[in-house]
């Protein structure tokens, strides 16, 4: 990569960022209508922190995963299913983070601090986790595709579960509404990760019929999304 498309990366990548922070602080104070949030600051900062480290780290380490996960929607879908199931989990995204403000402005669950905190901590761990699962296979897009160089990845996480960003996508949307303080953000959670639950077993099916050794690596390994479990 030349200096002036490794320039330009990193600008389409922190423009992105910025974005997404800008719009997740739109999603969690504006239904609340105040800025006395402090559950959303605490969730911001240190979200918004891990995304911000997370992306500088790849930058760095693996530039071509970047440019991969930056092609990210339902429109960037190539197989009109998962553009379905994508723009469902997109608003079921939007809700989860809705909800909180919501339920703050009107007071209509409460979460002790303690389980705020342990929220966040789940939250981290779940992303952290997806971060181990990027390390171990460059070609996890955000789309569901194929690339020509790609390859089954059976190590790391993938020797434990066959989806494991999902596994750690899931831990992190559960523990949301508990770091924003709403029980009720639970239910659009739950939703987001049934969509996630289609999504995998679409991908499966794509994946079997395009990616060569695929269809041995489910046969070999069980487990799809919680070992021992399912």
């Amino acid at each position: 990569m030349s200096d002036s498309d490794e320039r330009e990366l990193f600008r389409a990548a922190m423009i992105a960022v910025v974005r997404f922070q800008l719009a997740l602080a739109v999603l969690l104070f504006l239904p609340a209508w105040s800025l006395r949030f402090w559950q959303a600051w605490l969730f911001l900062v240190l979200f918004s922190g891990f995304v911000m480290f997370s992306t500088l780290y790849f930058l760095r380490r693996d530039p071509a995963l970047v440019r991969r996960r930056l092609n990210v929607g339902p429109a960037a879908e190539p197989e009109r299913s998962q553009k379905i199931i994508q723009a469902i989990a997109g608003m079921l995204v939007v809700a989860v983070f809705l909800v909180p403000g919501f339920d703050h402005r009107w007071q209509w669950s409460s979460v002790p601090t303690s389980l705020v905190w342990g929220g966040n901590a789940a939250m981290l761990a779940g992303w952290l986790f997806v971060v181990r699962v990027l390390q171990e296979n460059s070609f996890a897009a955000s789309t569901v595709q194929v690339e020509p160089a790609q390859r089954v990845v059976a190590t790391g996480p993938y020797a434990w579960v066959r989806h494991p960003m999902y596994a750690g996508s899931v831990l992190a949307f559960l523990a949301t509404p508990l770091a924003l303080g709403s029980w009720w953000a639970l239910l659009p959670a739950l939703l987001l990760c049934g969509s996630m639950v289609v999504r995998l077993l679409d991908e499966e099916r794509y994946l079997t019929v395009h990616l060569p050794g695929y269809d041995a690596y489910r046969a070999a390994l069980r487990w799809r999304l919680v070992p021992g479990v399912w």
